[in-house]
């Protein structure tokens, strides 16, 4: 028979030698750990006031324990305005839209595709008189601008149907809000939004959803968002690249299990002074699909319809072949499995 005081001490042993082994699994699964340093320590992102990019925020402690120490977000101007902080270096890491990448990339911008974030943030409303897209055929659309996210992603849809955006549809581009009022005053007939213009298009019960692009197919077969670097960064910091994007990775899977985290996080940072919309969005949006959608296939899948739509020149090849780089991205795949 075993005396009390001795269970104690091997109870005690036990727990130590468990909690022993279980640190040391911990540290095993930390390959950061193994990695050299980034080559620099200093990351700058694009800042976007868009709620759906909430990884890039969430991931900044993420960012500082990768051992970045410097880590600067970096508000373009213009609606190219990204591309050109890319192109500079101004900006090193940013997300962006999957059709507005193939179409820069189609132009020769000198950034890198790295990964695909997150899935549907898009939501197509509609008037009375539109029940699907093939409805949108003679009718008024508004959009913030041409070739912006929203017109780059409603010209798909549209060119997916068979119909041509160039001459089926009546573009009218006014800010965000304007378009909202047009919508609700029955004076155009459609308008295509991301968060949190339909968050604020459900609460102020405004039109009706026509596509959601979360939900629907195609679309919620394909990558939204997709991450990408300054070519050059890339090039030269192979390590920091790595950590950068495994960083916003976690953090998008943070958005997917804490969205109330994920919420406050734009809300402290000022990225939006509406929790409720935030909050909305992080439970909307699908992050938890960067393991498993392959991103080749989404910017094929765009380049294709942006052909249609006579948005873009170059084969979907070359697009992939010249504008693409997943190394790092199968690499986090495999480490950071769900």
């Amino acid at each position: 028979m075993i005396s009390p005081s001795r269970g104690r001490h091997t109870r005690r042993e036990f727990l130590r030698t468990s909690a022993l082994a279980l640190t040391g699994l911990e540290l095993s699964a930390r390959p950061a750990r193994a990695e050299p340093p980034p080559e620099t320590t200093q990351i700058r992102i694009h800042h976007s006031q868009s709620l759906c990019q909430a990884p890039q925020y969430v991931a900044e402690d993420m960012l500082r324990g990768e051992g970045f120490t410097d880590v600067q977000y970096v508000r373009p101007r213009g609606p190219t305005g990204l591309y050109e902080a890319l192109g500079s270096g101004e900006v090193h890491i940013g997300s962006d839209f999957a059709p507005i990448v193939v179409i820069h990339l189609d132009r020769s911008a000198p950034v890198v595709a790295l990964a695909g974030v997150h899935v549907g943030c898009f939501e197509l409303f509609g008037s009375p008189r539109v029940q699907a897209i093939r409805d949108l055929k003679g009718k008024t659309v508004g959009v913030r601008g041409l070739e912006t996210p929203p017109h780059a992603f409603l010209a798909s849809m549209i060119a997916y149907v068979g119909l041509d955006p160039r001459k089926d549809i009546a573009w009218t581009t006014y800010p965000s809000e304007e378009s909202m009022r047009l919508l609700a005053g029955g004076q155009i007939d459609a308008f295509m939004g991301f968060p949190p213009e339909p968050q604020e298009l459900r609460a102020r019960k405004i039109g009706h959803v026509v596509v959601n692009s979360g939900v629907d197919r195609p679309w919620s077969q394909y990558y939204c968002c997709m991450a990408m670097g300054n070519r050059e960064f890339v090039r030269q910091n192979p390590v920091a690249t790595k950590r950068a994007l495994r960083a916003m990775l976690k953090a998008a899977d943070v958005c997917a299990r804490e969205p109330e985290r994920a919420a406050r996080t734009l809300v402290d940072k000022g990225v939006t002074g509406r929790y409720d919309y935030a909050l909305q969005t992080m439970k909307d949006v699908v992050y938890t699909k960067w393991r498993e959608y392959n991103p080749t296939d989404t910017l094929r899948f765009y380049a294709l319809r942006l052909q249609e739509a006579g948005m873009v020149k170059a084969s979907p090849q070359k697009i992939l072949a010249q504008g693409t780089d997943w190394r790092v991205l199968n690499e986090l795949k495999k480490e950071l499995k769900g």
